[in-house]
């Protein structure tokens, strides 16, 4: 039901996610769909506790990444189409559209993995700019895909692998100063 709901914010926005709406994309009755989830803030909730879940799960990979956390991160902010990803669109198309749950879910969310990546970054003002060059990598692949001519190559590539390693040598060029 939440995949459903989620589905149906990404794909028409706020407006197209109604409980019946739902209940239909879910191959549920509204009644059934009313059991598990009361009202529709009930749903909202359960896609931002699913946000946060996947979060969580992502700074937990993020802190034990063998390649590092920068790596990590940069790497991983190109849009793949995942779980957390759906669960990031659907909480910003919620936001969007005045959901102040959803608001303080992003915003809490942004900390928490600037916190993370302060962790492995001494310097805040890198530790910032590798989160920001990493939503930029996200809006740029998310908008036009993952094409050299227009931006960073695929995750693996040898632009990412030559902006991480600049973002690399900044974060450990500072914190040797």
């Amino acid at each position: 039901m939440l995949d459903a709901f989620e589905r149906l914010l990404i794909d028409g926005g706020v407006r197209a996610a109604t409980l019946d709406a739902t209940a239909r994309a879910a191959g549920v009755s509204k009644g059934g769909l009313l059991y598990h989830f009361a009202s529709r803030d009930a749903l909202v909730d359960g896609v931002l506790e699913r946000f946060s879940r996947l979060v969580d799960d992502d700074i937990a990979v993020l802190e034990r990444a063998p390649e590092g956390a920068i790596a990590y991160y940069v790497r991983s902010s190109v849009s793949q189409d995942s779980p957390l990803e759906r669960a990031g669109v659907a909480a910003a198309r919620l936001a969007q559209a005045g959901s102040a749950p959803a608001v303080v879910m992003i915003r809490d969310v942004r900390d928490r993995w600037l916190r993370a990546i302060r962790r492995h970054v001494p310097d805040p003002t890198i530790a910032l700019a590798v989160t920001l060059i990493g939503d930029g990598l996200y809006y740029d692949s998310a908008l036009h895909g993952v094409d050299p001519e227009i931006g960073v190559d695929a995750p693996h590539g040898a632009d990412m692998d030559a902006l991480v390693s600049l973002l690399e040598r900044l974060a450990h060029g500072a914190s040797a100063e």
